[in-house]
């Protein structure tokens, strides 16, 4: 865990050592944030040095997975495009490439911004939060068998009955091997995100008992969970240049691989141990 600043701590990681980077920034929300945001205009220009340095640590064949929520813009029920006009800066300003978008959903989301949808009904509630995938290369390391979902109920039927193969009338041909057992089904780009932390959370505990604040954005552990084990092998070096509570260390920790995070406020970091406690005891 490395306590400072992300660009500085970047330029000192050597060159192609990193095999994903899995982070998510401070958002560019309408109303200001403890741990710090930049505002939607600026937003953009602030995170692209930080992107370069990026590009430059990852491996040819490594990852960035960027989770950037979306925003409203002040006082006004329309969505601030922010986060797209990072995305497209990072495709034609630094070179990544866009592998697939992803988006955490979220059902258990506070609706808001209240104004517009508890008051004057006049918007629904957003229940999901945007992550880009982005590579160097057309094939980054990816394997999906690592990320496997266990099969539904009715998929279970259509093996016991076969599967009827063939043309569909949207011009599709499903082939024999469509209805084969290969141990799981294949997940969609939509990440279901559970947000069911229990009293006995020990990161929270442990930062209650030393007197330290708990962050107020923490990462949900669904996300860096799913794509350490789509993009990363046991072994492999894991970062997080905007660490927070360090959820995308600890999951690293766990799944076996290696792991730098770099948090600029030390009381956020020192929290983070708490992570890494199997128990707390006084």
């Amino acid at each position: 865990m490395w306590v400072g600043d992300s660009l500085e701590a970047l330029s000192q990681i050597p060159t192609g050592s990193v095999q994903a980077i899995i982070t998510s920034p401070p958002f560019a929300l309408s109303t200001p944030k403890k741990y710090g945001n930049k505002g939607q205009d600026e937003y953009a220009a602030w995170f692209l040095p930080f992107a370069r340095e990026a590009y430059r640590v990852i491996r040819d064949d490594g990852s960035l997975v960027l989770e950037v929520g979306g925003s409203w813009q002040r006082g006004r029920p329309i969505r601030s495009t922010y986060h797209l006009e990072l995305l497209i800066a990072l495709v034609s300003d630094i070179g990544f490439q866009l592998a697939q978008e992803f988006y955490g959903y979220n059902r258990a989301k506070i609706p808001g911004p209240a104004e517009w949808v508890n008051v004057r009904r006049e918007r629904v509630k957003d229940a999901v939060t945007p992550i880009w995938w982005l590579s160097k290369t057309d094939h980054p390391k990816a394997d999906n068998r690592r990320v496997l979902r266990p099969y539904g109920p009715d998929m279970r039927v259509l093996f016991e009955k076969g599967y009827n193969h063939g043309p569909r009338p949207s011009g599709h041909r499903v082939g024999n091997g469509f209805g084969a057992d290969r141990g799981g089904a294949i997940p969609s780009n939509l990440l279901a995100i559970a947000h069911t932390r229990s009293r006995g959370d020990t990161y929270a505990t442990y930062c209650r008992s030393m007197g330290l604040p708990i962050h107020p954005a923490r990462f949900p552990r669904e996300i860096p969970e799913f794509f350490i084990r789509f993009l990363t092998e046991p072994g492999d070096l894991i970062l997080d240049p905007f660490a927070g509570s360090n959820i995308t260390g600890a999951s690293a920790e766990e799944l076996g691989r290696k792991w730098i995070a770099i948090e600029i406020r030390e009381e956020y970091a020192r929290g983070s141990r708490g992570r890494f406690l199997s128990a707390i005891d006084g």
